[in-house]
Protein backbone atom coordinates (compact mmCIF):
# COMPACT_ATOMS: atom_id res chain seq x y z
CA UNK A 1 0.00 0.00 0.00
CA UNK A 2 1.44 3.13 -0.98
CA UNK A 3 0.27 6.87 0.23
CA UNK A 4 0.22 8.81 3.27
CA UNK A 5 -3.18 8.81 5.12
CA UNK A 6 -4.62 11.70 8.28
CA UNK A 7 -7.66 10.28 10.22
CA UNK A 8 -9.91 12.16 12.36
CA UNK A 9 -12.54 11.39 14.38
CA UNK A 10 -14.15 13.86 16.41
CA UNK A 11 -15.10 13.10 19.83
CA UNK A 12 -17.12 15.98 22.33
CA UNK A 13 -13.67 16.37 24.42
CA UNK A 14 -11.00 15.16 22.36
CA UNK A 15 -9.16 14.92 18.51
CA UNK A 16 -8.47 11.78 18.01
CA UNK A 17 -5.54 11.69 14.39
CA UNK A 18 -3.99 8.83 13.15
CA UNK A 19 -0.80 9.17 10.56
CA UNK A 20 -0.73 6.05 8.40
CA UNK A 21 2.63 5.92 5.17
CA UNK A 22 2.45 2.88 3.45
CA UNK A 23 0.13 1.07 5.31
CA UNK A 24 2.17 1.58 7.94
CA UNK A 25 0.72 3.66 11.18
CA UNK A 26 3.05 6.08 12.07
CA UNK A 27 0.88 7.68 15.51
CA UNK A 28 -2.85 7.28 16.44
CA UNK A 29 -3.39 10.40 19.32
CA UNK A 30 -6.09 11.13 21.59
CA UNK A 31 -5.89 15.24 21.67
CA UNK A 32 -7.71 16.23 25.25
CA UNK A 33 -9.47 19.53 24.77
CA UNK A 34 -9.45 21.47 28.49
CA UNK A 35 -12.94 22.36 29.81
CA UNK A 36 -11.66 26.11 29.73
CA UNK A 37 -11.33 26.28 26.45
CA UNK A 38 -14.10 24.30 25.69
CA UNK A 39 -16.19 26.46 27.64
CA UNK A 40 -15.71 29.43 25.09
CA UNK A 41 -18.37 27.94 22.82
CA UNK A 42 -21.78 27.09 22.69
CA UNK A 43 -21.74 24.29 20.44
CA UNK A 44 -19.35 21.78 19.66
CA UNK A 45 -19.96 23.12 16.22
CA UNK A 46 -18.43 25.95 16.74
CA UNK A 47 -15.02 24.21 18.05
CA UNK A 48 -13.92 23.80 13.86
CA UNK A 49 -11.04 26.38 13.92
CA UNK A 50 -9.43 25.50 17.57
CA UNK A 51 -9.55 21.77 16.61
CA UNK A 52 -8.07 22.71 13.58
CA UNK A 53 -5.43 24.68 14.79
CA UNK A 54 -4.68 21.64 17.59
CA UNK A 55 -4.75 19.43 14.35
CA UNK A 56 -2.15 21.37 12.23
CA UNK A 57 0.11 21.88 15.58
CA UNK A 58 0.22 18.34 16.42
CA UNK A 59 1.28 17.20 12.55
CA UNK A 60 4.31 20.36 13.12
CA UNK A 61 5.35 18.75 16.26
CA UNK A 62 5.17 15.09 14.74
CA UNK A 63 7.61 16.75 11.78
CA UNK A 64 4.84 15.98 9.83
CA UNK A 65 4.25 18.63 6.97
CA UNK A 66 0.98 19.94 5.28
CA UNK A 67 2.27 18.39 1.54
CA UNK A 68 2.45 15.05 2.82
CA UNK A 69 -0.61 14.25 3.35
CA UNK A 70 -1.97 12.99 0.12
CA UNK A 71 -5.94 11.85 1.48
CA UNK A 72 -7.60 12.93 4.47
CA UNK A 73 -10.10 10.04 6.10
CA UNK A 74 -12.99 11.37 8.62
CA UNK A 75 -15.56 9.68 10.93
CA UNK A 76 -19.00 10.62 9.62
CA UNK A 77 -21.23 12.47 11.03
CA UNK A 78 -25.38 12.55 10.77
CA UNK A 79 -26.27 13.55 7.78
CA UNK A 80 -29.67 11.75 6.57
CA UNK A 81 -29.98 7.79 6.48
CA UNK A 82 -27.52 7.30 3.19
CA UNK A 83 -25.82 3.90 2.53
CA UNK A 84 -22.62 2.20 3.97
CA UNK A 85 -19.73 2.69 1.73
CA UNK A 86 -17.30 5.40 1.39
CA UNK A 87 -18.43 9.06 0.22
CA UNK A 88 -15.81 11.77 -1.06
CA UNK A 89 -16.87 14.82 0.79
CA UNK A 90 -17.70 17.43 -1.46
CA UNK A 91 -19.92 20.55 -1.17
CA UNK A 92 -23.42 19.13 -0.34
CA UNK A 93 -22.21 17.01 1.52
CA UNK A 94 -20.20 19.23 3.56
CA UNK A 95 -23.59 21.40 4.20
CA UNK A 96 -25.14 18.48 5.66
CA UNK A 97 -22.39 17.90 7.64
CA UNK A 98 -23.10 21.85 9.08
CA UNK A 99 -26.69 21.68 8.86
CA UNK A 100 -26.67 19.00 11.88
CA UNK A 101 -30.51 18.09 10.46
CA UNK A 102 -30.04 14.85 12.31
CA UNK A 103 -28.64 16.01 15.89
CA UNK A 104 -25.65 18.19 17.21
CA UNK A 105 -22.83 15.68 17.55
CA UNK A 106 -19.02 15.86 17.86
CA UNK A 107 -18.79 13.75 14.93
CA UNK A 108 -20.31 16.53 12.58
CA UNK A 109 -16.68 18.36 12.64
CA UNK A 110 -14.78 15.29 11.95
CA UNK A 111 -15.94 15.68 7.96
CA UNK A 112 -15.66 19.50 8.10
CA UNK A 113 -11.88 19.46 9.99
CA UNK A 114 -11.20 16.90 7.06
CA UNK A 115 -12.06 19.37 4.29
CA UNK A 116 -10.21 21.83 5.72
CA UNK A 117 -7.14 20.24 6.04
CA UNK A 118 -7.17 19.14 2.30
CA UNK A 119 -7.44 22.34 1.21
CA UNK A 120 -4.81 23.57 3.52
CA UNK A 121 -2.61 20.69 2.15
CA UNK A 122 -3.38 21.37 -2.28
CA UNK A 123 -2.65 25.13 -0.86
CA UNK A 124 0.67 23.89 0.69
CA UNK A 125 1.36 21.62 -2.35
CA UNK A 126 0.84 24.60 -4.94
CA UNK A 127 3.25 26.72 -3.63
CA UNK A 128 5.46 23.50 -3.41
CA UNK A 129 4.78 23.24 -7.52
CA UNK A 130 2.97 19.39 -6.30
CA UNK A 131 0.38 18.66 -8.45
CA UNK A 132 -1.55 15.78 -6.80
CA UNK A 133 -4.45 16.84 -5.15
CA UNK A 134 -5.51 16.06 -1.70
CA UNK A 135 -9.39 14.69 -1.12
CA UNK A 136 -11.37 14.51 2.00
CA UNK A 137 -13.65 10.89 2.93
CA UNK A 138 -15.89 9.93 5.24
CA UNK A 139 -16.43 5.94 5.52
CA UNK A 140 -19.92 4.07 7.08
CA UNK A 141 -21.98 7.03 7.74
CA UNK A 142 -23.63 6.37 11.41
CA UNK A 143 -27.09 6.46 10.11
CA UNK A 144 -26.47 3.50 7.35
CA UNK A 145 -29.92 3.19 6.52
CA UNK A 146 -30.00 -0.27 4.40
CA UNK A 147 -32.84 -1.32 6.77
CA UNK A 148 -35.41 -4.18 5.54
CA UNK A 149 -38.82 -2.01 4.70
CA UNK A 150 -40.94 -3.99 7.41
CA UNK A 151 -37.95 -3.66 9.78
CA UNK A 152 -38.82 0.24 9.42
CA UNK A 153 -41.90 0.11 10.23
CA UNK A 154 -43.41 1.29 13.73
CA UNK A 155 -46.38 0.65 15.91
CA UNK A 156 -47.91 4.34 14.91
CA UNK A 157 -46.98 6.25 11.39
CA UNK A 158 -45.47 8.90 13.14
CA UNK A 159 -42.90 6.70 14.81
CA UNK A 160 -40.31 4.83 11.66
CA UNK A 161 -37.79 3.49 12.95
CA UNK A 162 -34.51 4.96 12.04
CA UNK A 163 -30.60 3.49 12.05
CA UNK A 164 -28.05 4.89 14.15
CA UNK A 165 -25.07 3.07 14.82
CA UNK A 166 -21.35 2.18 15.03
CA UNK A 167 -21.52 0.77 11.46
CA UNK A 168 -17.55 1.77 11.29
CA UNK A 169 -16.54 -0.76 13.06
CA UNK A 170 -19.33 -2.92 13.26
CA UNK A 171 -18.58 -3.42 9.21
CA UNK A 172 -14.88 -3.27 10.07
CA UNK A 173 -15.18 -6.32 12.58
CA UNK A 174 -17.22 -8.24 10.23
CA UNK A 175 -14.68 -7.60 7.28
CA UNK A 176 -12.31 -9.00 9.06
CA UNK A 177 -13.50 -12.11 10.67
CA UNK A 178 -15.03 -12.65 6.74
CA UNK A 179 -10.62 -12.49 5.97
CA UNK A 180 -10.48 -14.88 8.98
CA UNK A 181 -12.25 -17.16 7.53
CA UNK A 182 -10.76 -16.73 3.36
CA UNK A 183 -14.54 -15.46 2.52
CA UNK A 184 -15.56 -12.14 1.20
CA UNK A 185 -17.37 -9.43 3.69
CA UNK A 186 -20.45 -9.99 1.51
CA UNK A 187 -20.79 -13.59 2.33
CA UNK A 188 -20.90 -12.78 5.81
CA UNK A 189 -24.72 -12.91 7.82
CA UNK A 190 -23.67 -11.58 11.11
CA UNK A 191 -25.02 -10.10 14.19
CA UNK A 192 -22.53 -7.40 15.83
CA UNK A 193 -23.36 -5.37 19.57
CA UNK A 194 -20.78 -2.29 19.53
CA UNK A 195 -21.08 -2.31 23.35
CA UNK A 196 -19.35 0.70 24.94
CA UNK A 197 -21.06 4.50 25.97
CA UNK A 198 -24.28 3.71 23.75
CA UNK A 199 -24.73 -0.08 22.24
CA UNK A 200 -25.68 -0.80 18.80
CA UNK A 201 -26.92 -4.11 17.53
CA UNK A 202 -26.43 -4.65 13.54
CA UNK A 203 -27.51 -7.23 11.24
CA UNK A 204 -25.00 -7.21 8.59
CA UNK A 205 -25.95 -9.81 5.16
CA UNK A 206 -24.87 -9.44 1.57
CA UNK A 207 -22.29 -6.24 2.79
CA UNK A 208 -25.01 -4.19 4.43
CA UNK A 209 -26.32 -3.14 7.61
CA UNK A 210 -30.36 -4.54 7.01
CA UNK A 211 -31.48 -4.03 10.61
CA UNK A 212 -30.86 -2.32 14.06
CA UNK A 213 -31.35 0.20 16.60
CA UNK A 214 -31.38 3.50 17.10
CA UNK A 215 -28.44 3.55 19.64
CA UNK A 216 -29.05 8.28 19.91
CA UNK A 217 -32.61 8.16 20.55
CA UNK A 218 -33.41 5.90 22.89
CA UNK A 219 -33.77 2.15 21.29
CA UNK A 220 -32.23 -0.96 21.78
CA UNK A 221 -30.59 -2.19 25.05
CA UNK A 222 -29.56 0.00 27.92
CA UNK A 223 -25.97 0.83 28.10
CA UNK A 224 -23.65 2.88 30.15
CA UNK A 225 -25.35 5.85 29.44
CA UNK A 226 -28.06 5.30 27.70
CA UNK A 227 -31.53 3.77 29.21
CA UNK A 228 -32.36 1.54 26.03
CA UNK A 229 -35.67 1.26 24.90
CA UNK A 230 -38.08 1.93 28.28
CA UNK A 231 -41.65 1.45 28.65
CA UNK A 232 -43.96 3.98 26.62
CA UNK A 233 -46.06 4.74 29.18
CA UNK A 234 -44.50 5.44 32.21
CA UNK A 235 -42.45 8.10 30.20
CA UNK A 236 -45.39 9.90 28.56
CA UNK A 237 -46.17 10.07 32.24
CA UNK A 238 -42.75 11.81 33.17
CA UNK A 239 -42.91 14.05 30.22
CA UNK A 240 -46.36 15.41 31.82
CA UNK A 241 -45.97 15.49 35.47
CA UNK A 242 -44.10 18.77 35.33
CA UNK A 243 -41.07 17.77 36.71
CA UNK A 244 -38.69 17.66 33.77
CA UNK A 245 -37.73 20.00 30.77
CA UNK A 246 -37.83 18.32 27.30
CA UNK A 247 -34.02 18.49 27.16
CA UNK A 248 -33.76 16.75 31.15
CA UNK A 249 -36.01 14.07 29.80
CA UNK A 250 -33.92 13.61 26.68
CA UNK A 251 -31.16 13.29 29.03
CA UNK A 252 -32.25 10.52 30.92
CA UNK A 253 -32.73 8.64 28.32
CA UNK A 254 -29.18 9.65 26.31
CA UNK A 255 -26.42 10.59 28.34
CA UNK A 256 -27.63 10.04 32.14
CA UNK A 257 -29.59 6.74 31.58
CA UNK A 258 -28.21 3.33 32.13
CA UNK A 259 -25.63 2.82 34.53
CA UNK A 260 -24.96 6.47 35.05
CA UNK A 261 -28.72 6.24 36.28
CA UNK A 262 -28.38 3.77 39.16
CA UNK A 263 -23.99 4.69 39.95
CA UNK A 264 -23.63 7.93 39.19
CA UNK A 265 -20.82 6.62 36.70
CA UNK A 266 -20.22 6.36 33.16
CA UNK A 267 -16.99 4.42 34.14
CA UNK A 268 -18.09 0.80 33.20
CA UNK A 269 -15.26 -0.29 35.08
CA UNK A 270 -16.50 1.04 38.60
CA UNK A 271 -19.69 -1.13 38.09
CA UNK A 272 -17.91 -3.85 37.87
CA UNK A 273 -15.27 -3.61 40.61
CA UNK A 274 -18.71 -2.95 42.88
CA UNK A 275 -19.94 -6.22 41.43
CA UNK A 276 -16.17 -7.95 41.91
CA UNK A 277 -16.87 -6.64 45.86
CA UNK A 278 -19.68 -8.39 46.25
CA UNK A 279 -21.90 -5.23 45.97
CA UNK A 280 -25.39 -7.46 45.32
CA UNK A 281 -27.39 -4.68 43.18
CA UNK A 282 -24.23 -4.25 40.74
CA UNK A 283 -24.25 -7.85 40.19
CA UNK A 284 -27.82 -7.89 39.45
CA UNK A 285 -26.98 -4.88 37.06
CA UNK A 286 -24.52 -6.61 35.14
CA UNK A 287 -27.01 -9.51 34.47
CA UNK A 288 -29.54 -7.29 33.25
CA UNK A 289 -27.18 -5.65 30.97
CA UNK A 290 -25.97 -8.45 29.47
CA UNK A 291 -29.69 -10.04 28.97
CA UNK A 292 -30.64 -6.66 27.24
CA UNK A 293 -27.83 -6.99 24.97
CA UNK A 294 -28.64 -10.76 24.01
CA UNK A 295 -32.28 -9.94 23.51
CA UNK A 296 -31.40 -7.37 21.02
CA UNK A 297 -29.05 -10.33 19.26
CA UNK A 298 -31.72 -12.86 19.33
CA UNK A 299 -34.34 -10.29 18.04
CA UNK A 300 -32.08 -9.96 15.06
CA UNK A 301 -31.80 -12.82 13.87
CA UNK A 302 -35.87 -13.53 13.08
CA UNK A 303 -34.63 -11.14 10.09
CA UNK A 304 -33.26 -14.02 8.69
CA UNK A 305 -34.87 -16.54 9.99
CA UNK A 306 -32.05 -17.76 12.41
CA UNK A 307 -29.69 -18.01 9.68
CA UNK A 308 -26.90 -16.26 10.94
CA UNK A 309 -23.45 -17.39 11.00
CA UNK A 310 -21.48 -15.64 13.35
CA UNK A 311 -22.09 -13.04 16.46
CA UNK A 312 -19.46 -10.59 17.23
CA UNK A 313 -19.23 -8.75 20.28
CA UNK A 314 -17.33 -5.10 19.90
CA UNK A 315 -16.37 -2.24 21.27
CA UNK A 316 -15.02 -1.04 24.80
CA UNK A 317 -16.71 -3.43 27.28
CA UNK A 318 -15.90 -5.98 24.98
CA UNK A 319 -12.43 -5.94 27.03
CA UNK A 320 -14.58 -7.35 30.20
CA UNK A 321 -13.66 -10.96 29.24
CA UNK A 322 -16.38 -12.41 31.85
CA UNK A 323 -19.58 -10.21 30.85
CA UNK A 324 -18.55 -11.15 26.94
CA UNK A 325 -19.43 -14.56 28.24
CA UNK A 326 -22.46 -13.90 30.21
CA UNK A 327 -23.66 -12.69 26.71
CA UNK A 328 -22.64 -15.43 25.26
CA UNK A 329 -24.00 -17.93 26.73
CA UNK A 330 -27.58 -16.45 26.37
CA UNK A 331 -26.69 -16.24 22.34
CA UNK A 332 -24.87 -19.27 21.11
CA UNK A 333 -27.69 -21.15 20.54
CA UNK A 334 -28.08 -19.06 17.44
CA UNK A 335 -24.44 -18.93 16.33
CA UNK A 336 -21.02 -19.09 17.50
CA UNK A 337 -19.41 -15.97 19.03
CA UNK A 338 -16.58 -13.96 18.31
CA UNK A 339 -15.64 -11.27 20.51
CA UNK A 340 -13.48 -8.00 19.25
CA UNK A 341 -12.46 -5.62 21.73
CA UNK A 342 -11.98 -2.49 21.51
CA UNK A 343 -13.49 0.33 18.38
CA UNK A 344 -10.40 0.09 15.73
CA UNK A 345 -12.24 3.12 13.95
CA UNK A 346 -8.89 4.70 13.17
CA UNK A 347 -7.34 1.26 11.58
CA UNK A 348 -11.01 1.42 9.57
CA UNK A 349 -9.87 4.27 8.21
CA UNK A 350 -6.90 4.19 7.31
CA UNK A 351 -8.19 0.86 5.40
CA UNK A 352 -10.88 2.49 3.50
CA UNK A 353 -8.54 5.46 2.65
CA UNK A 354 -6.01 2.61 1.25
CA UNK A 355 -8.44 1.01 -0.90
CA UNK A 356 -9.78 4.46 -2.42
CA UNK A 357 -5.44 5.41 -3.35
CA UNK A 358 -5.10 1.82 -4.51
CA UNK A 359 -8.84 2.56 -6.79
CA UNK A 360 -10.14 -0.75 -5.03
CA UNK A 361 -13.20 1.53 -3.20
CA UNK A 362 -16.43 2.70 -4.89
CA UNK A 363 -16.85 6.43 -4.19
CA UNK A 364 -20.11 7.42 -3.33
CA UNK A 365 -21.65 11.09 -3.78
CA UNK A 366 -24.14 11.91 -1.29
CA UNK A 367 -27.39 13.15 -3.30
CA UNK A 368 -29.67 14.63 -0.90
CA UNK A 369 -32.81 14.10 -3.12
CA UNK A 370 -32.07 10.82 -3.50
CA UNK A 371 -31.28 10.28 0.41
CA UNK A 372 -34.53 11.98 1.13
CA UNK A 373 -36.39 9.43 -1.01
CA UNK A 374 -34.39 6.53 0.61
CA UNK A 375 -35.25 7.67 4.64
CA UNK A 376 -38.88 7.54 3.55
CA UNK A 377 -39.01 3.91 1.53
CA UNK A 378 -36.14 1.82 1.60
CA UNK A 379 -37.67 -0.41 -1.07
CA UNK A 380 -36.21 0.57 -3.75
CA UNK A 381 -32.94 -0.08 -2.31
CA UNK A 382 -33.52 -4.07 -1.98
Amino acid sequence: MSGRILAINTGSTSTKIGYYDSGRKVFEENIFHSTEKLSRYNSVMEQGHLRLVTITEFLLSKGIRLVDIDLVMARSGLVTPMETGVYEINEVLENALRACRNGVHACNLSGLLACDIAELVNSARKEAGIREVCRAYMADPPMADEMLPEAKLGGIPEFTRRPLCHALNSRAVVRHYAESKGLKQKDVTAIVAHIGGGTSVTLHRGGRIIDTNDALGGDGPLSTERAGTVPAFPLVEMCFSGKYTKDEIKKKLVGKGGAVSYFGTNDFRKVVSRADAGDSFAKLFLEGFSLSIAKYIAALSTDVCGQVDVIILTGGIAHNAPLMEKISRRVSFIAPVAVYPGGNEMDSLAEYGYAVLSGEAEVKYYDPHRQEKRSLSGSDWL
